[in-house]
């Protein structure tokens, strides 16, 4: 095993299904497009752990954990923009895809629903995120494959932190079913067609173009 790769058996326990193969030949095709989305991945978790961190000022783990992770994302963030910069790739407004928006609408309205829903969610987008660098990897330049390897450790760790708050926030009652619903809506949205290639969609049945 690549000495950088860790032990990710708990992420592909997890996830209900890989990545298809036909997302990983639309990355290798676009690989411009890949890292802009990226870039926008970063910013939007950074975003959801700020978001948190404003929400829910009496949690103080969940405090301490969202703003390490917010700081972490927008670390990578400033990673992909400098890579973008070297290779000389422009930074276009593209829509998102409707990966997490499709998570997201199944999160409860009411607390602590609301809370632990939210979280579970990006305890599944960390996972996928972390499956993906490391399906893609091998498959890039060396820059880039050593970039996205080195993302993995961290994108472990914020996986098992969701999932630690989504436990912690539910007290006594047990996560697992709801962790599995959550789930079967991610496998539907990672198996099904989508309109465009995004980091996060599902088979892209436009090919390899993004009109701007």
């Amino acid at each position: 095993m690549n000495p950088q790769v860790p032990d990710l058996s708990a992420i592909h326990e997890f996830l209900l299904c890989p990545t298809p193969d036909a997302w990983v030949q639309a990355a290798l095709a676009q690989p411009e497009l890949m890292l802009v989305d990226h870039a926008n991945c970063e910013k939007k978790a950074a975003g959801t752990a700020l978001n948190l961190m404003f929400r829910y000022l009496d949690n103080f783990e969940l405090l301490h954990k969202m703003s390490r992770l917010a700081r972490e994302e927008l670390r990578h963030f400033e990673q992909v923009l400098a890579i973008m910069q070297r290779r000389g790739i422009e930074y276009p407004h593209i829509s998102a895809s409707r990966y997490a928006a499709g998570l997201r609408a199944e999160v409860r309205g009411a607390e602590p629903g609301r809370l632990i829903d939210t979280l579970i969610c990006g305890a599944i987008i960390e996972a996928r995120s972390c499956e993906r660098f490391a399906r893609i990897a091998p498959l890039l330049d060396e820059e880039l494959q050593d970039f996205y390897l080195s993302l993995l450790k961290s994108e472990a760790r914020h996986f098992r932190d969701y999932l630690h708050l989504a436990q912690q926030a539910a007290g006594g009652e047990d996560i697992a079913p709801r962790v599995q619903q959550l789930l079967q809506v991610e496998r539907k949205l990672v198996q099904g067609d989508d309109g465009d290639f995004r980091f996060h969609s599902g088979v892209p049945v436009n090919g390899a173009r993004e009109s701007h």
